[in-house]
């Protein structure tokens, strides 16, 4: 896992938590890095599992509240440092839909071994999606909020249901519709 998402990740959990919360999830965790990030270095998904699973035991907020919480904070680094990206699309389905084709393509230019999930479009309308999402990471949530800012983003709104294909949430349904 890119560096990014975890030192993105810290900086949530000082801000919202403050840095005794920093000291203590990573101290609670066996982490390889010893909680060193780099943005640009490459680090075990199994840390990142520890420090949101420690931070939901010491919270008492779930981990996929706590995801979908990070994706919409993720987001905000997104339109600062990629707004180029952005800029490409002008409604929020479009850009959902070219998650697969487009902007993982640009990602694996900028970080060529990050290990990205797979977004499946199933079908697309101009104003609804059903997008199947697989990973072996089950961040489905992390999903979720990156897509409920994509519709903030654009000023706009939209219901989206989830449903699990696969129970450990390896393989989920995102069902889309504008509002």
């Amino acid at each position: 896992m890119k560096g990014i998402v975890f030192t993105e990740f810290l900086d949530l959990v000082e801000d919202k938590f403050g840095l005794e919360m920093v000291d203590k999830i990573i101290s609670q965790s066996e982490l390889e890095s010893e909680g060193i990030y780099t943005a640009i270095g490459t680090y075990s998904f199994s840390e990142m599992l520890q420090l949101v699973t420690n931070l939901s035991g010491n919270t008492g907020i779930s981990t996929d509240d706590l995801l979908l919480v990070y994706a919409e904070h993720f987001f905000s680094v997104i339109e600062t440092s990629y707004p180029g990206l952005l800029a490409t699309y002008k409604d929020p389905i479009e850009m959902l839909g070219s998650i697969e084709n487009h902007i993982h393509v640009e990602v694996q230019k900028i970080y060529p071994d990050a290990e990205l999930p797979t977004f499946l479009v199933e079908e697309k309308t101009e104003n609804s999606i059903v997008m199947v999402y697989k990973s072996s990471r089950a961040m489905h949530h992390f999903g979720l909020g990156l897509m409920n800012k994509t519709f903030e983003h654009f000023n706009s709104t939209a219901s989206i249901v989830l449903e699990k294909i696969k129970e450990d949430g390896t393989e989920v349904r995102f069902i889309v519709n504008k509002n």
